[in-house]
């Protein structure tokens, strides 16, 4: 039996995916990596949607239709962005588009609740929970690899900011395959751990959705200025020690209110001992409202960045971050 291709709208059980014995495709990985990411948002508005809509759904959209070679598609109707719902029902009009599953994260985080949806979506994909559990277990070793990348990120600075950008937010899919991601994963890891340690003059975390900017690590770390904690991403690895799939995704903070988010911050940056936050939020998202919350229970320096369109930082933005870096290495200094 073929394996089909299954895209999805944000990070869902992939162990249900992987125990179908298909392929997952996480549909934001394929639109802000490619080269036409400007021509997927150009479809999307071609076909009706409005330019003052986020990017990411209009870039989801367009790289289905355009370019993404997936059979199905899961969208998450509750713990995601509510215009994922509008996104679903465009799908259903449009002539080509894939068969669409829905997949919920009930917002009071009833495990009850969330196992029923796993239950429901492992059988819409043709296998059971009992057989994504093995898939957890299988995918532990993995995991905790990620966790060690992590490590060599904020303990020796062997890992720069963007290197586990890139490896952590490419675990919400493995690339779709998890045997190769991990032994990439393996060489990544036996290079960075022959490298010397060192210590950032700027430590900072980066809170929110992954960034839409193309080169903002490198220019960062270009200032003296490294980011430690990338909180999103690093939820996408799943670094929990838990005892089911149903307590993985109850863990993960994501789909659920801002003080979850907040609590998990705040222990990893006292842990880490971070000097400044940058705080992103795409354009016409509802969560930069979520920005008042941080700014009023979090007791350290916050930058708040806006993004639109893929590409690489602006010179407003390049101005913003050079005036906060500023700032930061001043109060270390000051101590």
């Amino acid at each position: 039996m073929e394996r089909e291709r299954i895209g999805f709208t944000t990070t869902i059980p992939v162990e249900i995916i992987l125990a179908a014995g298909d392929v997952p495709i996480d549909l934001n990985n394929i639109f802000v990596s490619s080269a036409d990411a400007g021509d997927f948002i150009r479809r999307a508005e071609m076909d009706g949607y409005p330019r003052n809509l986020c990017s990411w759904i209009k870039g989801i959209y367009g790289s289905v239709m355009m370019s993404a070679p997936v059979d199905r598609i899961i969208i998450v109707t509750e713990g995601d962005c509510s215009n994922t719902i509008s996104m679903l029902e465009t799908f259903q009009v449009m002539a080509g588009a894939p068969p669409i599953i829905t997949f919920n994260f009930p917002h009071n985080r009833d495990a009850s609740r969330l196992e029923v949806e796993m239950r429901r979506l492992s059988s819409a994909l043709g296998t059971t929970l009992e057989a994504a559990e093995e898939k957890r277990r299988a995918l532990l070793s993995l995991r905790n690899k990620l966790r060690r990348l992590d490590d060599l990120t904020w303990k020796t600075s062997q890992v720069t900011g963007g290197e586990n950008h890139l490896y952590l937010v490419s675990s919400s899919d493995f690339g779709g395959d998890p045997e190769v991601f991990e032994r990439r994963l393996d060489a990544f890891l036996e290079e960075a751990e022959k490298r010397p340690s060192g210590r950032p003059k700027i430590r900072l975390a980066f809170a929110g959705v992954p960034p839409i900017f193309s080169n903002l690590y490198q220019y960062l770390s270009d200032h003296g200025a490294e980011i430690i904690l990338n909180e999103m991403q690093r939820q996408f690895s799943m670094p929990y020690d838990c005892e089911s799939l149903v307590e993985q995704y109850l863990l993960y903070t994501y789909p659920y209110d801002v003080f979850s988010r907040l609590k998990d911050l705040a222990v990893e940056i006292k842990r880490r001992r971070v000097h400044g936050l940058i705080h992103y939020v795409q354009a016409f998202c509802h969560r930069g409202i979520e920005d008042i919350v941080l700014r009023h229970e979090l007791d350290i320096p916050i930058l708040t960045l806006e993004g639109d369109a893929p590409g690489q930082i602006d010179a407003r933005t390049r101005l913003r971050l050079e005036t906060f870096l500023e700032l930061i290495q001043s109060k270390v200094q000051n101590g």
